[in-house]
């Protein structure tokens, strides 16, 4: 009888923490990035001023560390997605050099990284299979 109390007691119990969780979405996914950004360092992820630069619809980070032969590569990836046609038109290596400043410099953990690669991605909003990509690498040093 005291096992079944017990029992009842803890489903009761889940069944009420559960349901009375008022978390919005946007909260935890606040708190997920929060935490990644805690792990990787402050500024990580891009922040909403390198976004504006080219108006991009979406952004991604990778940090690539290899060793081949002894020798050390230590590369970020800067994917920016969708940016707005009439800004990347003009001058986007002058965009690339501008969006790696930005991010470097609010990227608190950049020092450790000796190159960065801006890769500017189109999709073809009626074939999204149809992507143009477009890469420019700097040396993290010249910033």
């Amino acid at each position: 009888m005291l096992d079944f109390m017990k029992t009842q007691f803890w489903t009761l119990f889940l069944t009420l923490s559960l349901s009375s969780c008022a978390c919005a979405p946007e909260e935890i996914a606040q708190f997920a990035f929060s935490g990644m950004e805690n792990l990787l360092g402050d500024g990580f992820l891009p922040s909403e001023e390198l976004r504006a630069l080219g108006k991009f619809q979406s952004t991604s980070v990778n940090l690539s560390n290899t060793t081949l032969d002894g020798v050390e590569e230590s590369i970020i990836f800067l994917r920016l997605e969708n940016g707005d046609p009439k800004i990347l038109a003009e001058q986007r290596e002058q965009l690339a050099r501008n969006c790696a400043e930005l991010y470097l410099r609010d990227f608190e953990k950049a020092a450790d990284y000796k190159k960065i690669t801006i890769q500017f991605v189109q999709t073809d909003p009626y074939n999204p299979e149809n992507v143009s990509m477009e890469e420019y690498t700097f040396d993290t040093q010249d910033f």
